[in-house]
C-alpha cells in the first residue's frame, strides 16, 4: 500500500516579501535621513564642578523620543511577519508614541488608529490626525489595552503593543541606540562617563535598553528612573512587587497604572517619586534658565537629576549626570503651560518652584523635596 504523499507546508509569499523588502528600507531610510540628536549642556555653576546634560529628543522628525521606539517597534513587527500590506496598526498610547507610529504607519501606507485616555493633549490628538491616523478615547485609561486588541482583532490589525514590546524592539547592544549616541557625544567632555543618567518610564523600554547597554560596556554609570506621583512602576520597584497598581498620570508619556512587561526593574540602582506639581515647576524653571519649553516628563527627569546633583555637592563630588528633554512644550500649552488647568488640577507649583530657585543659587537639595 502506497503511504499518502505528506503535504506541502510551503508558507512564502513572494509578493509580501516584495512588500517587506520595501517597508524595511523605508524605515530604515527615515533613520538615515534624521541626523542624531543634540546633546545641550545646562546651565550650571562652574564652581561645583558638575556638568548636567540634556539629551535633546525634541528634534526627531515627530518631536519626541518615542520617535526611535516607534521605529523600532514597526521594523520589529515587520521582520517578525506581523505587519503585512494593508495591515490596520493599532496601539494602546498616552499620546507620543502614537504620534511617531502615525508616522510610520502613513509612510507604509497602512491605516493606524491610536486608543488612549480622553485626557490626552489636543496637541498630541491633532498631530495624530495631522499624520492620518485615527484617535480612540477612552475615559478609564487602563482599558487602552484592551481596547487596542479589540480594534486590532475586529480589523483583522496588528497591536504593536509598546508596553511588552519596547524592551524586546530595541537592540541594545549598540547599534545607534540612544545609550550608544550619548556616550559617543559625552566622549571629549571633561566627565565622559557620567555618574547618572536620569529617565522616566512609560513603557520601560528607555530605562531597560539604557540600564542593559551600561552592564554590557561595563560602565560604572547608575541608572535613576523617575516615576510620576500614583504611578505604579515606583512600588513595584520598592517593593518587588510587579503586580503593583497605581493610576493613570496627569505626566503625558511616563508613569503607568500598572507595572508594563518592558519595565526592567533589575537594573534601576534608583528610582525617586517626584509629584506632578514638582514636575511642572521643574518644566517651567527650564524655560526660564534656557528659554527652552518641553513637556512634564522633561521637568519629571529635571527634578531628579537635580536631587542627584545635590548629593553629589553635598559629598564634594565632581562629574556629570544625563537626562533627557522628551519632547517640546508645544504640544501642552493648553494644559501644562496654562495656568487655568494647573489650578483647576489642584497643583501648587509655588513650593517648588522655591525649592528649585533655592538650588539654583546653593547647589542644596532638600532630603524631603
Amino acid at each position: 500500500m502506497t503511504a499518502p504523499a505528506t503535504p506541502d507546508l510551503d508558507r512564502s509569499d513572494p509578493g509580501g516579501r516584495a512588500w517587506l523588502e520595501r517597508a524595511v528600507a523605508l524605515v530604515e531610510a527615515d533613520a538615515h535621513r534624521s541626523a542624531d540628536t543634540h546633546l545641550l549642556v545646562y546651565p550650571l555653576p562652574p564652581a561645583w564642578g558638575i556638568d548636567l546634560y540634556l539629551k535633546d529628543e525634541s528634534t526627531h522628525p515627530t518631536g519626541s523620543l518615542k520617535h526611535r521606539l516607534a521605529r523600532s517597534l514597526f521594523l520589529y513587527a515587520l521582520c517578525s511577519g506581523q505587519l503585512h500590506e494593508g495591515s490596520t496598526v493599532v496601539e494602546a498610547s498616552s499620546g507620543s508614541t502614537a504620534v511617531s507610529e502615525a508616522y510610520f504607519a502613513r509612510m507604509l501606507g497602512l491605516p493606524f488608529v491610536a486608543v488612549m485616555p480622553a485626557t490626552t493633549s489636543a496637541e498630541k490628538i491633532a498631530l495624530i490626525e495631522f499624520h492620518g491616523g485615527r484617535c480612540h478615547l477612552v475615559a478609564d485609561p487602563g482599558t487602552v489595552y484592551d481596547e487596542a486588541r479589540r480594534i486590532a482583532a475586529e480589523t483583522g490589525g496588528h497591536y504593536l503593543d509598546q508596553f511588552t514590546n519596547a524592551e524586546r524592539a530595541t537592540d541594545w547592544r549598540g547599534n545607534n541606540n540612544i545609550a550608544e549616541s550619548v556616550f559617543d557625544q559625552l566622549s571629549r567632555e571633561r566627565h565622559p562617563v557620567p555618574e547618572w543618567v536620569v529617565v522616566g518610564a512609560g513603557t520601560g523600554g528607555t530605562s531597560a535598553t539604557i540600564g542593559r547597554y551600561l552592564r554590557y560596556r561595563r560602565l560604572p554609570t547608575r541608572l535613576a528612573v523617575v516615576d510620576p506621583e500614583g504611578s505604579a512602576f515606583f512600588p513595584g520597584w520598592r517593593d518587588a512587587d510587579p503586580a503593583a497598581a497605581g493610576r493613570g498620570s496627569r505626566i503625558e508619556g511616563i508613569g503607568r497604572p500598572r507595572v508594563e512587561p518592558s519595565f526592567v526593574s533589575t537594573i534601576v540602582d534608583r528610582m525617586v517619586c517626584v509629584p506632578d506639581a514638582a514636575s511642572l515647576a521643574a518644566m517651567r524653571h527650564l524655560e526660564r534658565v534656557t528659554g527652552r519649553r518641553a513637556g512634564g516628563s522633561t521637568g519629571t527627569n529635571l527634578w531628579g537629576a537635580f536631587g542627584l546633583i545635590g548629593e553629589m555637592l553635598a559629598a564634594g563630588r565632581t562629574g556629570s549626570v544625563v537626562t533627557l528633554l522628551c519632547d517640546g512644550g508645544e504640544r501642552y500649552a493648553c494644559t501644562y503651560y496654562d495656568d487655568g488647568w494647573v489650578a483647576a488640577q489642584g497643583l501648587d507649583l509655588a513650593p517648588h518652584t522655591a525649592t528649585l530657585e533655592a538650588f539654583a543659587r546653593t547647589g542644596e537639595w532638600p532630603a524631603t523635596s
